[in-house]
């Protein structure tokens, strides 16, 4: 049966602004980075994005070498945009990015102009589209020059394959030379993508938030639940098919006894508040006015619907941040740390 997308989507979701643009983006986005390689069914893929827009959730981030393998992920959702949401491509934010390895040889990684250009039209051909609404330099690259790796960016909209540009995983100094460069070009940096949850704070210390403030930037957090670590799934063992057990992504040494100790501490304060675990966790990161948006991904739909009844409380008292603050310390979960201390 077609899709018709629910008629109440946009009755609920909060649509915060980005940065100093005149782009809105959904407090809550659907990252593709997991569950959409060729592991999972088209149908449970499909299920995931209509349940998403049907609650409101416009924006769907992606990356050349999400899958696995890599490319997968855009290829899906490729399909799924020309099935369920045709008609609806202007309702969407759709971003990719480039950045790490995608193909062998010089030419297929990090942050060059010929790398970044012949990923995004990659990108397009697996994606089915004309253009993208962001195009992200994945990680900073430390061994080419900032200027070719924002000028990849500013060409990349001026060609008309992007209409906004965006970093991720860029520190506070890196992130300060790269807008100034876009600024001086004419694309300004729309926004930034930095890691970010209750065990792992690294945007605090470094003060990237007041930068991206300073600048105009937006804001959008990934990992917010630190892979599933602030969830309820590992609060009493590796359960047999979460990602710890099958992803190769996930550091099981990440799973240490301090880690899920405070983990269970969490959860008792977030079942005080009437959330699960997960949904305080993304309310966390939203506290602060200045992130306008948490990046959460799915394996179901019911995962989905789930992650957006987080922004049904998002208020905080002082004692629950007070107590929070005594258990969301850094947890060695940050995976993406190198990326941003290059740039140091």
């Amino acid at each position: 049966m077609p899709y018709t997308p629910a008629p109440t989507r946009y009755d609920k979701m909060i649509y915060n602004r980005c940065g100093r643009s005149g782009l809105r983006l959904p407090a809550i986005s659907l990252g593709l980075w997991h569950n959409f390689g060729l592991g999972k069914s088209a149908e449970t893929k499909s299920a995931i994005c209509r349940r998403a827009f049907d609650l409101g959730v416009t924006h769907f981030d992606l990356a050349n070498n999400y899958g696995p393998p890599p490319g997968s992920a855009e290829s899906a959702f490729g399909d799924i945009l020309r099935s369920d949401f045709r008609g609806h491509r202007d309702e969407l934010v759709i971003s990719t990015k480039a950045g790490y390895l995608m193909w062998p040889g010089p030419y297929g990684d990090w942050g060059g102009r010929k790398y970044l250009i012949a990923s995004l039209d990659q990108s397009l051909k697996r994606l089915g589209l004309d253009y993208v609404d962001i195009f992200y330099s994945h990680r900073f690259d430390p061994d080419t020059p900032l200027e070719e790796t924002m000028g990849a960016l500013d060409a990349a909209v001026r060609q008309g394959k992007a209409l906004y540009a965006g970093i991720s995983s860029y520190n506070s100094r890196r992130t300060r030379e790269a807008t100034a460069i876009l600024k001086r070009l004419g694309t300004p940096c729309l926004i930034h993508q930095p890691s970010y949850s209750m065990i792992n704070r690294w945007i605090e210390d470094d003060r990237l938030l007041d930068t991206l403030e300073a600048e105009g930037v937006g804001a959008i957090v990934f990992s917010p639940l630190a892979q599933g670590l602030l969830t309820d799934k590992y609060l009493s063992g590796i359960p047999e098919g979460s990602r710890a057990a099958t992803s190769p992504f996930f550091n099981k040494a990440m799973l240490t006894a301090q880690n899920i100790e405070r983990a269970r501490g969490l959860d008792a304060i977030a079942r005080r508040r009437g959330q699960t675990l997960a949904q305080m966790a993304l309310a966390w990161t939203l506290r602060d006015k200045r992130v306008t948006s948490a990046l959460i991904g799915a394996s179901s739909p019911e995962q989905v619907s789930a992650g957006v009844k987080a922004l049904d409380a998002l208020a905080f008292t002082a004692a629950e941040l007070e107590e929070i603050d005594r258990l969301a310390v850094e947890g060695g979960v940050n995976i993406w740390r190198q990326s941003a201390e290059l740039g140091a």
